[in-house]
């Protein structure tokens, strides 16, 4: 007899099949939290487990001892249709504890009640002392063949195929901190190739706070909330930071980096990646060529303004991780090019006078051009993100054949600060037999026993010699992919706790960096510092600040002491003037557009049939479309219904790309000062306007922000409402939404319509 399957589990086994990107009402736009949507009443009908989102994966099914096992992945998940213990046993209840009598004492031999209790009690790992908040993907990196002549890594070759799991993250906020903060970003790629993992662990910007690993609990301890407070949370803007950084000048560099717009990116698919370090790469002939690893995002780079940031840290923490999961589920896949400078493996280790070893320097790219070598496309949400996301172990040691290490001593530093770290929060040395952490090479490492290990191991002889095990496991030569280090000369010299002398320049870097922005990057910048400076307590800081910054340029040091009404200090050292590095700058580039958000502003007295039209263009064109109206739920709905995904209470400008309005909207119910206090005049009551409050801030801060503008219908009207110029750059009127979709799209690629800001400097 063919067993009958419950309806829910139907429709989820379709949708769950069904290609994202124009199917159904919802037309594909994202952030429908499960496959299916659920009844107004409880299911009381016994039904498996719902399949997972079609925008999810996980870790491929593969042993502890990284043997592929061909299962499919559910098998790792919840199984059987009914509530067990984790033993499997069926339990009729959930909502009582065992007790003698309904209002007797609570009985010691409740087994489901403590195993609930107890496990929820251990339900958290410690979190990561950096990088503590992350967001993360899978994907898949495909080698283009152009570092064969430099590698002889596998992974590298053309057209191998490598599955990825990336994490992004802020540095200095705790797991609950918000996304949009000025911080360093880290970019970390677990490669699972089939000579081993091989992890690329690196940030945002490419050079770092120290030059030394022995400097890193400082920094940290620095730049972390205060001891004795804990504020403020995941910002810079206080004084032990700006203390340390002031003090140690080797941070200068990556301070001014921190200070620019790359502090806040506009989301983590239109952020630069870099390996940060020097890093060897061998060929198959055993010939070296030294490297620096750079991740550059097919969309471009592109940033929040300061503003934006904390709009979006207010109304949506959580910004980035949501832009990157959605985009992924709207099937707009983001992508980074994977890409070499290379130079010679000379004995000094230098180039053009830059010391390759010091983490705090970079080489601009007009001297040593990035080479392609790969690209990485992330394709897949995590299914679980404790599992995945929060467990996922990296480790700058993790390295293949034809990949080798430099000795940069922060480099030397994270070698070992990365598995000590794993073992405190994983709970024992088995961290790498977790699933997101498997090898998908075969394993055989003679490690044994300990806490939470997985793998169940055979045979008598866990050592080497051995002939109780037929002498297994046996020694790899080069011939059979053996991992062996470069036999680079060390050099014979004393014992001594010092840098290089070329480690001693702390500012020329800074000053080619400065000089590389153009003028509005400039203006941010002055902000950056401004602001961060003015957050500090005392005075001798800021003064001190600004005797770095001379050292850097006077009128960003003049524009820094006006905003914090102090006298600008002349520089100590001859200012240098190098050739501007170009490749610096965000702006000036074009960029495509899939995944960019677009605002539709409609309400029912809207060209409906326009917003349709417009609607479907925006899909085609691998773009996100969200409609705003007053109200939820769904415009000209006895007609052809426009689904309605933001209302006025719930949209913010930092959300959209682009703005356009399908004509005048009129105020939401709900537009009263006692319900939102956008939407009321300041005696907290509704005020009788012609168009929503709300929907003039949205167009108003679109405009302050640099964002593509667009109307028809009579929506020019609740321009000059907001007080936007219609003929301002930027901001594109026409008879129809298709004209003034076609006007904004032109305009997307430069991220911004930089235009409307006028640099004072």
């Amino acid at each position: 007899m063919t067993e009958k399957k419950n309806p829910l589990r139907v429709a989820a086994e379709k949708a769950a099949d069904a290609v994202l990107g124009g199917n159904g009402p919802e037309g594909g736009v994202p952030g429908k939290p499960a496959v299916v949507s659920p009844p107004q009443q409880e299911p009381t009908a016994a039904q498996e487990p719902l399949p997972p989102k079609p925008d999810q994966s996980g870790p491929e099914t593969v042993s502890p001892t990284g043997q592929p096992t061909g299962a499919d992945p559910a098998r790792s998940a919840q199984s059987g249709a009914y509530l067990t213990t984790a033993q499997g046993a069926r339990l009729y209840d959930t909502d009582h504890s065992l007790k003698a009598g309904p209002r007797g004492p609570v009985l010691l031999q409740d087994h489901h009640l403590r195993e609930k209790i107890t496990h929820f009690d251990h339900e958290r790992i410690p979190e990561r002392v950096v990088h503590a908040r992350g967001a993360a993907a899978h994907g898949v990196f495909r080698g283009y063949g152009t570092a064969a002549k430099l590698s002889k890594a596998a992974f590298l070759a053309k057209d191998a195929e490598t599955p990825v799991f990336v994490r992004f993250s802020t540095v200095l906020g705790s797991r609950g901190s918000a996304d949009t903060v000025r911080d360093t970003r880290g970019f970390a790629t677990k490669f699972y190739t089939e000579e081993g993992v091989f992890d690329l662990v690196g940030n945002n910007i490419p050079v770092f706070f120290i030059q030394d690993a022995i400097k890193f609990p400082d920094v940290i301890h620095a730049a972390k909330p205060h001891p004795d407070r804990e504020i403020p949370q995941a910002q810079s803007a206080h004084d032990t930071f700006w203390d340390f950084v002031t003090l140690h000048t080797a941070a200068t560099h990556h301070t001014l980096w921190n200070m620019s717009d790359r502090g806040i990116p506009r989301s983590y698919r239109m952020m630069e990646g870099f390996g940060v370090h020097t890093f060897r790469l061998v060929d198959a002939a055993g010939a070296t060529t030294l490297v620096k690893f750079h991740w550059k995002p097919k969309l471009g780079v592109h940033s929040l303004v300061w503003e934006e940031a904390q709009i979006a840290a207010g109304v949506d923490p959580d910004f980035h991780r949501r832009d990157l999961a959605d985009a992924i589920e709207a099937g707009a896949f983001p992508e980074w090019e994977l890409g070499v400078q290379t130079f010679p493996d000379t004995e000094d280790q230098t180039f053009e006078g830059i010391d390759l070893l010091d983490a705090t320097k970079i080489v601009p790219e007009e001297l040593a051009p990035v080479q392609p070598i790969g690209l990485m496309t992330l394709n897949a949400n995590p299914s679980n993100y404790f599992a995945e996301t929060e467990q996922v172990a990296f480790h700058t040691g993790h390295l293949v054949p034809g990949i080798d290490v430099t000795d940069d001593p922060l480099l030397a530093g994270r070698m070992f600060s990365y598995l000590d770290t794993q073992i405190s929060r994983l709970g024992g040395p088995n961290f790498g037999q977790l699933p997101i952490n498997r090898t998908h090479a075969p394993v055989n490492d003679m490690l044994r026993d300990g806490m939470h290990q997985t793998a169940v191991h055979r045979g008598v002889a866990p050592y080497r010699p051995n002939s109780l095990d037929g002498g297994c496991p046996f020694l790899a030569g080069q011939d059979t992919g053996a991992y062996i280090e470069v036999p680079a000369e060390v050099a014979a010299s004393r014992k001594v706790r010092q840098n290089p002398a070329s480690f001693d320049d702390h500012y020329s870097q800074p000053r080619l960096f400065w000089l590389s922005m153009t003028p509005v990057e400039r203006e941010h910048i002055i902000a950056a510092y401004t602001f961060e400076l003015g957050k500090c307590y005392e005075q001798a800081i800021k003064e001190r600040a600004l005797s770095v910054l001379a050292r850097i340029d006077s009128r960003l040091c003049e524009e820094v002491a006006a905003g914090l009404g102090l006298p600008a200090p002349a520089p100590d050292t001859q200012l240098t003037d190098p050739e501007p590095s170009p490749a610096l700058s965000q702006v000036g580039g074009r960029w495509p557009l899939n995944g960019r958000i677009i605002g539709i502003v409609a309400d029912e007295a809207a060209d409906l049939d326009g917003v349709r039209a417009v609607r479907q263009a925006v899909l085609d064109a691998g773009m996100v479309p969200l409609v705003i109206a007053p109200a939820g739920g769904k415009l000209d709905a006895d007609q052809d219904p426009v689904t309605v995904q933001r209302t006025f209470a719930t949209a913010r400008s930092v959300e959209f790309d682009a703005i356009l309005l399908a004509g005048a909207p009129g105020p939401g119910g709900d537009a009263a000062g006692a319900r939102d206090a956008k939407a009321g005049d300041n005696t907290g009551t509704a005020t009788e306007v012609a168009t929503d409050p709300r929907a003039l801030l949205l167009v108003n801060e679109a405009f302050r922000h640099g964002k593509a503008i667009g109307a028809w219908a009579g929506g020019d009207s609740t321009l000059a409402t907001a007080g936007v110029p219609a003929d301002a750059p930027g901001v594109v009127t026409a008879d129809t939404g298709a004209a003034v979709l076609e006007g904004v799209t032109a305009l997307l690629g430069a991220h911004r319509v930089w235009e409307r800001f006028t640099p004072q400097i």
